[in-house]
């Protein structure tokens, strides 16, 4: 199976904390990065991504040398009260997830459906690379007959 992901178990914990120390004081500019799932099937790939409250205009998919990515942005719907408390726990805003692809995928083989706020992107595996057997002699690996006379 070819790695389409690096893992790296401790990437999203600094990712949540440089978000929290270096986001705005008021707020209106968060990054979101929607869980996504990739799983491996017989012929395929399946990625999975939950993107709720988000529809079909609302997300790019791009593949470029080799790099997948799914891009968009959800925007905040809440309104400011001069009363009241607010607690918003929903993210918002822009978001870009990439992964890079096996070499040999057909990009043009890339499909994509959107279901009750789940992406779901099927990448076909590379075709096996079948090694061709090349026969050796002349006349392209032809065996020539006859009898030979000697002068």
């Amino acid at each position: 199976m070819a790695l389409l992901m690096k893992p790296e178990p401790f990437s999203g914990e600094f990712n949540r904390l440089f978000d929290t120390l270096f986001q705005p004081v008021n707020g209106n500019s968060q990054r979101w990065a929607p869980p996504m799932d990739l799983v491996e099937a017989e012929d395929h790939f399946v990625l999975k991504a939950d993107l709720p409250g988000l529809g079909d205009d609302d997300v790019t998919i791009e593949v470029q040398d080799g790099t997948l990515t799914l891009s968009g942005e959800r925007k905040s719907e809440h309104e400011t009260r001069e009363k009241g408390w607010y607690r918003l726990e929903r993210s918002f805003g822009r978001f870009s997830r990439s992964l890079t692809l096996p070499e040999g995928v057909d990009a043009d083989k890339i499909e994509a459906s959107f279901d009750k706020g789940v992406l779901e992107v099927r990448i076909p595996k590379p075709e096996e690379r079948k090694p061709r057997r090349i026969s050796i002699g002349a006349n392209g690996g032809k065996t020539l007959e006859g009898t030979v006379t000697e002068k």
